[in-house]
């Protein structure tokens, strides 16, 4: 076996190092814990105990060889993920999604409130207003370890502020306190491409790896940034801010005033506008049956990603490359034109376009999920503070 990557980590406490080694490799005996994470048996056997006390790990009879002579019994650690739950709410550009999920990432429940935009301090009131009655059918005898709140844009997670949300034309909004208040339950806010990327790492397809790098291109388009197990954020939570990289069609008029700027040449409102849609759901769904006009556009959107995604290899050199986008994680031609775009520009690896992976998360549960991950990413982090 070789240790974990995240367990080498100084930054994380033993509880943290025992706890993720057993989400990613679990069930696991005791002593193979210690061979991964490198902490001695005496200090895995305390931890264990804690995290088992704390009802986060649970104890279960290890599989038996068949010709294993009478002993003590064996037992392995696993994720008692039945016991807890985590609350989720992603703000979005139409709506809201509410969400429970277990300790493992699954979406238990999720449910989407549809708001008409304008005030947040009235969106975020009705939306609390619905999770209290969605805690009441989907919360089942678990105990809340707290509320997740994601959004796109630029989000302050110290401050549980959004500081700027373009497209919803919301800046400096508590929406942290808000909430927090509201729900009754300890709430953390974070945008949703570092969610989305702690949840890849946590739960995904990234898991195990040390670097990676989250491009979300939604109605907002934003990165993540993951370097030796840990998140970059930058001063004041910034980092990840492409949307105006100038990666897009030189006559696309951004809002900012510029011409060719990433977000408003990729964005679902840009794409539906040019494939004449309601929604980017119509879009993949016409594509997949075989419509060529929809195909082209998400084509044309799937190029444009390409090249962020190439100068994003060449810049940060990531062991991966995540991609959340419903084109890119349903159709396989877009995923190609993902790939050739990056094998034609990036010069940083010759084996990038490989690495370019679409999200783990396909569908309905990616919003729920990058809400949910805001708070497991902070129990698996420090789950003796967490839960103290």
């Amino acid at each position: 076996m070789t240790t974990s990557v995240l367990a080498r980590d100084p930054g994380i406490t033993s509880a943290a190092a025992v706890l993720r080694t057993v989400l990613a490799r679990g069930p696991l005996a005791r002593d193979a814990i210690a061979e991964l994470t490198g902490l001695s048996p005496a200090g895995v056997s305390r931890q264990c105990a804690s995290l088992v006390g704390l009802g986060l790990l649970a104890t279960r009879p290890a599989a038996q060889p068949p010709d294993r002579r009478a002993g003590r019994p064996r037992t392995e650690l696993d994720i008692a993920a039945d016991r807890h739950v985590v609350f989720g709410v992603h703000i979005a550009h139409h709506f809201a999604t509410l969400a429970a999920l277990d300790l493992r990432g699954r979406v238990l429940a999720s449910e989407q409130v549809p708001h008409p935009g304008g005030e947040p301090e009235r969106i975020l009131a009705g939306t609390a207003a619905r999770l209290r009655e969605f805690r009441q059918h989907h919360q089942k005898g678990r105990i809340p370890v707290g509320l997740g709140v994601a959004s796109g844009g630029w989000v302050d997670p110290d401050a549980g502020v959004l500081v700027e949300h373009s497209s919803l034309g919301w800046y400096d909004v508590p929406a942290g306190p808000i909430l927090a208040e509201l729900s009754g339950l300890p709430t953390r806010v974070d945008g949703h491409a570092r969610a989305l990327a702690s949840a890849e790492a946590m739960f995904g397809a990234a898991r195990g790896c040390g670097s990676l790098v989250h491009l979300f291109v939604g109605n907002v388009v934003d990165a993540a940034i993951v370097s030796g197990g840990r998140l970059y954020r930058g001063p004041g939570s910034a980092a990840g801010t492409v949307a105006h990289l100038p990666l897009g069609a030189p006559g696309t008029r951004c809002a900012c005033g510029r011409p060719g700027c990433f977000e408003a040449d990729a964005a679902e409102w840009a794409v539906t506008a040019r494939a004449g849609r309601v929604s980017i759901a119509d879009v993949v769904e016409a594509a997949g049956s075989g419509d060529p006009a929809a195909l082209d556009v998400l084509l044309g959107r799937a190029r444009t990603i390409g090249r962020a995604a190439a100068l994003l290899f060449d810049v940060v050199n990531p062991e991966v490359l995540v991609v959340a986008e419903p084109g890119i994680a349903d159709l396989p031609a877009c995923r190609d034109a993902v790939r050739a775009e990056v094998s034609a520009r990036s010069r940083g690896r010759v084996d990038a376009a490989s690495r370019v992976l679409p999200t783990s998360f396909p569908g309905q549960d990616l919003l729920g999920v990058a809400a949910g991950a805001v708070q497991l990413d902070a129990l698996y982090t420090d789950p003796h503070a967490f839960l103290a």
